[in-house]
């Protein structure tokens, strides 16, 4: 199996628990509960900032020296409606009880002290489509950097309709070069509608030293250390997936892959 392919550890509790460590890289970690109602996660973030998403159900959730309440009202990821989020600065201690069936994503970067505590969406959130024909794609930009409410973080939510192609025309963002590229790490964390269905994501470079393409299940997640990595959906089944992103500068900056560029031009 590849080891960018990264399925989830069991049905219930911590199912995913990616550190920098881990993925052998040097900003992003990303976790994901899955808790039944009355069952609680916690944890202390030291010197790294969060983005909670609550992706699916409701839970009460404190942090940051705050009590935030119960948030999350989105029960199933493909009513498309944007989530609940709060962010919290390095340093921050926090915890949650599930009032429902809870998937909660924790997604994490080196964190810098420049930021408060806040909740993010749904109202906060923009809405957006992307691309033409079988490229278009719907985005929930939960915090980009047109949003200034984090230190390294970079978090999106897109869904691909059935048949689609999303992340595409291919393209990479593996280069520390501002502004003709930025460095970012990221994660997909994907899931099918139906479930039973599969994606494919290929992550490749143009010399060819990384070349994998792999058949993505609901619930897996995929890292994208270097390289292009567009998104499959195959007829009949939507795709879902959660973006973290984080490097050095906290601006998304790209270059599409020179033979597919082609696309984006006829179709800007």
């Amino acid at each position: 199996m590849s080891k960018l392919l990264i399925k989830p550890q069991g049905a219930a509790g911590k199912v995913h628990d990616i550190t920098p460590e881990s993925a052998g890289w040097g900003y992003v970690g990303f976790q994901l509960y899955r808790l039944e109602a009355g069952e609680t996660a916690s944890g202390s973030l030291g010197d790294r900032e969060a983005i909670f998403v609550f992706v699916e159900g409701k839970g009460q959730f404190s942090g940051g020296g705050q009590d935030w309440g119960v948030r999350g009202d989105r029960m199933d990821v493909f009513e498309k409606t944007p989530p609940h989020c709060i962010y919290l600065p390095d340093g921050s201690d926090w915890a949650v009880t599930a009032t429902s069936r809870l998937t909660l994503a924790v997604c994490t970067a080196p964190g810098a002290g420049g930021h408060a505590a806040a909740s993010i969406g749904p109202k906060d959130v923009p809405q957006l489509t992307r691309g033409k024909g079988t490229n278009t794609r719907h985005i929930n930009a939960i915090a980009m950097e047109e949003r200034d409410v984090a230190d390294s973080l970079l978090v999106t939510e897109v869904f691909t309709p059935a048949g689609h192609w999303s992340s595409y025309p291919p393209h990479r963002h593996d280069e520390d070069s501002f502004p003709h590229m930025t460095y970012l790490e990221e994660t997909y964390y994907h899931r099918l509608n139906p479930a039973q269905g599969f994606g494919i994501q290929r992550v490749f470079t143009e010399d060819g030293s990384l070349d994998e393409t792999m058949a993505v299940a609901d619930g897996d997640v995929v890292l994208v250390p270097k390289g292009h990595h567009p998104c499959g959906a195959p007829y009949g089944y939507e795709m879902y997936y959660l973006n973290v992103m984080g490097g050095p500068l906290r601006k998304w900056r790209f270059q599409n892959h020179p033979d597919h560029d082609w696309i984006a031009k006829r179709d800007a």
